[in-house]
């Protein structure tokens, strides 16, 4: 331990003046237990470190195999190790300039070093890892009351807290990616229904619209409810009319405002599951027929889920789905580019908006990805890298 002589002496060798500094002179030393595998540390930026002093918690989520991250109520974060060339102390004891007092005669105190580290964690806001999540529940999609067959009683079900046990996203991000998928929970348990079974379900609901002469604006649940109980569970019929319709409230009385966009685009899945490709000309009469009285179909209504390609001879549409797309940038883009060579920014934007950070645009991905070239008079793009 240093005494207050020595400080001086050291000061005078540094040719410091005294007068410019506090009069407290704090003297470093490593305790017996300090060591570096016992501390990390990890850099909050001033949005998470509220989240803590709030009382509230941070979690990292990761398999074995995968990059962990950390999780707040509502947002991903990446997790990386950040190296410093400066040695990093941890020093519960030490006292800032501000804490220490100009008008105190001149002193030392002693610190110990509680731990050190050459490295830290660093966090950056990243797109949550929910592929996963439907991944889990495909493995045992639910097909109604009598689907429930004594094989599918020991698949894997997976209940709220399971999910975010192995899903790498905050929970506000998970149960918004359950809605977008339409799973509900059957006996505390979150299932995504079989599409076979879903399609039943919508046409029990459309067909008593058309018998009823509703309109598809103004759906009473309590009616359908009363109607199709005895055909299937309650709930179901409840969650069907969620999942394609708004509720809103009428005198009272619960109604739905059936989406024509929705219903549209999985009449369209159905038809297109099963085919490889389909004549766009023929494609788009059936769709029309199949769909309920009074609803329009439209190409537009199918961004995402299926690709039309206009230079086959007839022009054909098959079923692309990019909830079936890699999660990981590169790997979508791979995929997309064995899928076909050229895209136009039309074509392709569907499949990789979701990729997009809040300051990542369409443009800033495809000058990453892909090269782009005039062809006919129009700009399309291709991989940068060759596609095996």
């Amino acid at each position: 331990m240093r005494s207050r002589e020595e400080v001086d002496a050291t000061l005078q060798v540094a040719k410091l003046d005294l007068a410019e500094l506090l009069p407290a002179a704090q003297c470093l030393s490593f305790s017996a237990q300090a060591d570096a595998a016992d501390c990390c540390l990890l850099q909050l930026e001033p949005e998470l470190c509220a989240e803590l002093e709030a009382g509230r918690s941070l979690i990292i989520r990761g398999d074995k195999d995968e990059h962990a991250v950390l999780c707040s109520k509502d947002k991903t974060y990446d997790m990386k190790i950040a190296d410093t060339s400066n040695m990093l102390l941890f020093l519960p004891a030490c006292e800032t300039p501000e804490q220490l007092c100009a008008d105190t005669p001149p002193s030392v105190i002693y610190t110990q070093i509680a731990g050190f580290s050459n490295n830290y964690w660093e966090v950056r806001r990243c797109r949550p890892k929910l592929k996963k999540l439907k991944k889990l529940l495909m493995e045992n999609p639910y097909e109604g009351p009598d689907g429930e067959k004594e094989e599918t009683l020991t698949n894997p079900k997976y209940t709220t807290e399971d999910l975010l046990d192995q899903i790498q996203a905050s929970e506000e991000e998970i149960m918004k990616q359950l809605e977008v998928l339409k799973a509900c929970q059957v006996e505390g348990y979150w299932r995504i229904l079989d599409f076979d079974y879903e399609m039943k379900l919508l046409n029990h609901v459309t067909q008593l619209i058309y018998t009823e002469s509703w309109s598809f604006s103004k759906v009473p649940l309590s009616i359908c409810l009363q109607e199709l109980g005895p055909l299937e569970p309650k709930e179901m019929i409840g969650h069907i009319l969620r999942s394609y319709g708004r509720q809103t409230v009428d005198e009272g009385e619960i109604i739905f405002e059936m989406d024509e966009e929705k219903i549209c685009r999985a009449t369209a899945q159905m038809l297109l599951q099963n085919a490889v490709k389909f004549s766009l000309s023929e494609f788009q009469e059936v769709w029309q027929q199949s769909v309920p009285e009074g609803m329009a179909t439209r190409l537009d209504q199918l961004k995402g889920l299926a690709l039309v390609d206009r230079s086959s001879r007839p022009e054909t549409i098959s079923l692309l789905n990019v909830e079936d797309l890699p999660e990981d940038s590169l790997e979508r883009f791979n995929s997309l580019f064995t899928i076909r060579e050229k895209w136009t920014e039309a074509d392709i934007a569907p499949y990789i908006q979701d990729l997009c950070s809040s300051k990542q645009t369409i443009g800033a991905l495809l000058t990453k990805y892909a090269r782009s070239s005039t062809q006919n008079g129009i700009k399309v793009y291709n991989s940068r890298r060759p596609i095996s």
